[in-house]
């Protein structure tokens, strides 16, 4: 009887043991399960990559991933009042995002709007969210082209990350928050449009990595040569696609609108001429800019996208020998 009784419990104890190994590996397996999971929606939302030579660090990330809960939340809660509803946008959208695409941003004031004002159009949202996912493998690929070949003529030490937003969301445009901080509405032009933009961008990151001061004012001139220097790096980047905002003539009137302001510090008047306004037409001040890059470029052939971008507006504009052109 005592021999039967301890093999009873000696019985007992190896089916225990075994129950309590199967939960474990059970446990463990949806861990990483979960884990695989939590990977697979990363990998989704982010795409990263770097450059082959220089190890450059880049990510692309698709935000419009964080909308569709978002969005599902504001139409679940109707009698949600306007600061919740920011609130909700706060931390369902940026929070998940802001260390990459805003935190510390020498231009964060460009952020402001998109920071604090939660997005309306909810169903134009999920529809062009549905599009990006549709098309992120090709915008990946749209994007990381137009990055790489940016890193060959203006290489950087800053890791880069473009996120790419709803292009409905506020009415948005693209702009570069800071070093390394690039933000692009998924727009709906051409792809050839989507890679002169981040290599426009891309330019205004490297400038504020290698050259911003927040100690210095920018004058109306350090403007446009800020903005003529982009479309001149997205020429280069991509010279055979054309460029819109570019206009080659010279029209005496028109400057002589402008050039007595060019020494100003007024963020209006800077607006005024960058995107027309005031009897100016539309995106004139990059035009002019970009002009002043090429007179200056004409006569220095030589210098590479890395030189002239370190050069000032001062100098761009006296050495280039502008006003010849306007006499």
């Amino acid at each position: 009887m005592k021999k039967y009784l301890k093999i009873v419990v000696v019985f007992i104890l190896i089916i225990t043991c075994l129950a309590l190994t199967a939960c474990t590996q059970t446990e463990k397996g949806e861990d990483q399960q979960h884990e695989k999971e939590q990977k697979t929606d990363d990998k989704e939302m982010v795409f990263s990559f770097e450059h082959p030579q220089t190890k450059q660090k880049f990510k692309i990330i698709h935000v419009n991933q964080l909308f569709y809960p978002y969005i599902e939340k504001v139409k679940g809660n109707p009698n949600l009042s306007p600061s919740e509803i920011l609130e909700l946008y706060n931390r369902e959208i940026i929070q998940p995002i802001y260390k990459d695409c805003f935190e510390n941003g020498e231009y964060f004031h460009m952020a402001e709007t998109l920071l604090n004002t939660a997005p309306t159009r909810l169903t134009d949202l999920q529809v062009i969210s549905e599009k990006m996912d549709n098309r992120k493998t090709e915008i990946n690929q749209i994007i990381q082209e137009s990055l790489l070949k940016s890193a060959d003529l203006l290489p950087s030490q800053s890791d880069v990350a473009v996120c790419v937003f709803p292009y409905s969301i506020n009415n948005m445009l693209p702009f570069t928050a800071g070093a390394g901080k690039i933000i692009l509405p998924y727009p709906s032009e051409m792809d050839s449009s989507i890679k002169l933009t981040v290599a426009h961008e891309y330019h205004h990151s490297v400038w504020a990595e290698k050259y911003f001061s927040k100690n210095e004012w920018s004058s109306v001139l350090d403007n446009i040569v800020f903005e003529g220097k982009a479309v001149m790096f997205g020429k280069s980047v991509y010279p055979d696609y054309g460029y819109t905002s570019t206009v080659l003539t010279y029209d005496k009137e028109l400057w002589s609108k402008v050039e007595p302001d060019l020494n100003k510090y007024d963020s209006n008047r800077t607006s005024e001429i960058l995107y027309g306004g005031k009897g100016l037409p539309s995106s004139y001040g990059y035009s002019e800019g970009y002009k002043m890059i090429k007179s200056y470029l004409d006569l220095n052939p030589n210098k590479t996208p890395e030189e002239w971008t370190a050069l000032s507006a001062k100098e761009i504009f006296e050495k280039g020998n502008y006003l010849e052109n306007y006499k």
